[in-house]
């Protein structure tokens, strides 16, 4: 992976670091603990108890004015009575005590705190209020906090255990490549769990707790220049500070590491009302899912595969291509995994000849199938590490799949162990183990091997291996749109009316519908005539969003009898909704029609930033939830990615008899959308529908809407 990048580029990169802050931070050499406790069955004893039992060099001052010493070091009224300088303070004390522990620790020239403490604003106001007041304090002092609500720290690499996580009671942590940095301390707890029955090793965790200063990606950029870390996983219920976290991202790929992330909120998609479809359709996660890929994040569902997949990252070659080959010595065990890759884009490839020859050579039945079945009768050394090398080897696969049935708990010898010299090749090797063999996992582990425990967390990570892409490269677009900017800062209303936001997109170069504005009924008959039937006719107003769900939408009036009907009922959606009689007026637009509508839409995502949208269009937009996002903005290349991603446009882009239209015309209107991202007066746009047109003849923008910021 570094491969994109000079040693200059990278070494620019790493300025962005604080050294000295870091090492305070994750090693530091001296530790005060505020509210330590002498009674070893209360959270607050555990990060001096940790401490000690797990090894730390430097000096632990505990801090508590009730006691002369604990543990059998001496205790100190509070931080200004202690001699020296002091790098971190662990704070487990509550309310007023907190500012007072801030305070002092500003005094000492102090550059990190953990607050384990909670009640700040997770609880409520009050505690929000606290937290603000809290971290206005620090910032003024230059004291860096982790925390609040947070569990705290755990550099194994360097045994400095400087948190109140009860799994640490293990004394026998494994030290390993893998880097946590997590918004749930108890998930600190399950992962070091899980990892120690397995023989799985970290660096460093990190709980941020409620993330209120050190972010995520100050202390993802902190772990990328850490030599002891190899991979980066991330648990997070949210994204926030998201330049950080790409500077990260930028970071870890300049430095050849991964980043892995598992992120609560799926099921919250669309939670924010936005004010317009493309603010439904594309949800806090799926711009989550648009932030990830662009900056090269890999995004597990399974928390199992949190753990099994790094090491099929490791020093791997990516590929444009996702063609799997799949090699079992159990026939059940190998359709399990080919089952759970079904219904993705992964091509489960042909094995070849050479395959074939090995299998008819050695009697084992072989009806053409895609998936290799080895069988019990080629379960031997030779046959496997024949048949392995030669998928291995193969041009027409980008990773092998190995599926090891009941001789990995009894005969590792037989099908494990011939996998070991794959282990630093380029083309990644993922092996599920069928059977409960912990030995024969902890086996394939130590030798960088992935390795795993079902067919689910099996295919996930070959899926997300080969979707995961590099960062892309920030593309360099001409802000043609400086006029626009002008245009809106003289608008006072938050909302533009249809007619404002029409015009603003024909400003972007995009076709609009032939369309008159009307104050009264004559004025409505006198334009019909002009325009000619059949007709669409709507009420307008900046105060009125969305036109269908109020009955503001009347669609193909074909006659004047029809247009009267109409202009009456519209009129009653304005008294209705108690707009005044000087402020009512008409759109009435030519009815367009096409071969297929779609929705173009951009917004300031309040996670990620700039987003652009295109997806199936229509006032059922957001049931279809048929898109495909992108930060913005994007240039033409990524804009014809996009429409190719959006399967109702399959059919008009070359399908069978169907009428075409040119891909073009569209792709320029998603870069066009995309450069709303200079202009930053605007919050959210949207044209819905898109009138699709066959052959070159363009598409219209029959309906517009631009919420300002």
């Amino acid at each position: 992976m570094k491969g994109d990048f000079h040693k200059g580029q990278i070494n620019d990169l790493l300025i962005m670091i604080d050294v000295s802050l870091s090492k305070s931070f994750l090693n530091p050499k001296s530790v005060a603990i505020i509210g330590a406790s002498a009674d070893p069955k209360k959270t607050s004893s555990r990060a001096q108890r940790f401490l000690v039992s797990h090894g730390y060099k430097g000096k632990i001052f505990p801090v508590n004015p009730n006691r002369e010493e604990i543990f059998g070091l001496k205790c100190y009224p509070n931080l200004k009575s202690i001699n020296g300088h002091i790098d971190h303070i662990f704070i487990a004390v509550n309310g007023n005590k907190i500012i007072e522990a801030v305070k002092d620790a500003i005094s000492k020239k102090v550059r990190c705190a953990t607050i384990l403490s909670g009640g700040f604003s997770e609880a409520g106001s009050e505690g929000n209020d606290l937290e603000k007041h809290v971290f206005k304090i620090a910032k003024k002092g230059d004291l860096r906090i982790l925390g609040p609500n947070s569990i705290g720290l755990i550099n194994i690499s360097d045994n400095v255990i400087l948190s109140a996580n009860a799994m640490l009671e293990l004394q026998d942590l494994k030290k390993g490549s893998l880097g946590v940095i997590s918004h749930s301390g108890s998930l600190i707890g399950a992962l070091l769990a899980h990892g120690h029955s397995r023989g799985i090793g970290f660096s460093k965790l990190v709980s941020v707790g409620n993330e209120s200063d050190l972010s995520v990606g100050e202390i993802g950029k902190m772990m990328v220049n850490d030599s002891n870390t190899e991979t980066i996983i991330l648990f997070l219920e949210t994204l926030r500070n998201s330049d950080e976290v790409a500077e990260m991202s930028r970071m870890a790929h300049a430095a050849g590491k991964q980043i892995i992330c598992y992120k609560l909120g799926k099921s919250e998609l669309g939670k924010e009302l936005a004010k317009s479809h493309t603010g439904a359709i594309a949800g806090n996660d799926d711009a989550f899912n648009a932030f990830i890929n662009y900056h090269g994040i890999a995004r597990v569902e399974i928390f199992e595969t949190l753990l099994e997949i790094p090491n099929l990252f490791k020093n791997k070659k990516r590929s444009k291509s996702k063609r799997v080959g799949i090699v079992t010595t159990t026939g059940g065990g190998g359709a399990m995994v080919v089952e759970s890759l079904s219904g993705s884009d992964i091509e489960i490839v042909d094995p070849g000849l050479s395959i074939k020859k090995i299998m008819q050579y050695n009697n084992i039945p072989f009806n053409n199938n895609k998936l290799v079945d080895l069988t019990i009768a080629g379960t031997k050394p030779e046959i496997v590490s024949e048949v392995i090398s030669q998928m291995m080897k193969n041009k027409n696969s980008d990773l092998v799949v190995m599926v090891v049935g009941s001789s990995a708990k009894f005969r590792p010898e037989q099908a494990v162990e011939p996998l070991l010299k794959w282990a630093n090749y380029p083309k990644p090797l993922a092996v599920y183990v069928a059977p409960d063999a912990p030995e024969a996992l902890n086996l394939l582990h130590q030798n960088n091997i992935a390795c795993f425990r079902t067919p689910e967390s099996c295919a996930e990570s070959v899926k997300t291996f080969l979707n995961t892409k590099n960062p892309t490269k920030p593309k360099i677009l001409k802000n043609t749109f400086s006029n626009i900017s002008k245009k809106l800062k003289k608008n006072i209303s938050k909302n533009l009316s249809e007619e404002e936001a029409l015009e603003i997109f024909k400003d972007i170069g995009i076709q609009i519908v032939n369309y008159k504005v009307s104050f009264n009924e004559k004025q409505a008959i006198e334009y019909s005539s002009q325009i000619g039937f059949p007709l669409a006719m709507k009420v307008l107003s900046n105060q009125i969003v969305h036109k269908t769900e109020t009955g503001g939408v009347v669609l193909n009036i074909k006659n004047l009898d029809e247009l009267k009907i109409s202009f009456q009922k519209l009129s009653n959606v304005f008294q209705k909704l108690k707009i005044k009689n000087s402020e009512e007026k008409f759109i009435i637009q030519k009815m367009e029609k096409g071969i297929s509508e779609i929705i173009l839409g951009y917004r300031v995502d309040e996670l990620v930033g700039p987003i652009v949208v295109i997806g199936s269009g229509g006032i059922l937009s957001e049931i279809y939830n048929d898109k495909s996002i992108r930060m913005a903005p994007v240039d033409i290349t990524e804009a014809k990615k996009m429409i190719k991603e959006v399967k109702s446009l399959v059919a008009i882009t070359g399908y069978r008899e169907l009428p075409t239209t040119d891909v073009n015309i569209i792709a320029n209107a998603v870069v066009n959308m995309s450069k709303f991202a200079f202009v930053q007066e605007i919050k959210e746009a949207e044209i819905n529908p898109v009138i699709v047109k066959k052959g070159n003849e363009g598409i219209i923008a029959v309906d517009g809407l631009i919420t300002l910021n």
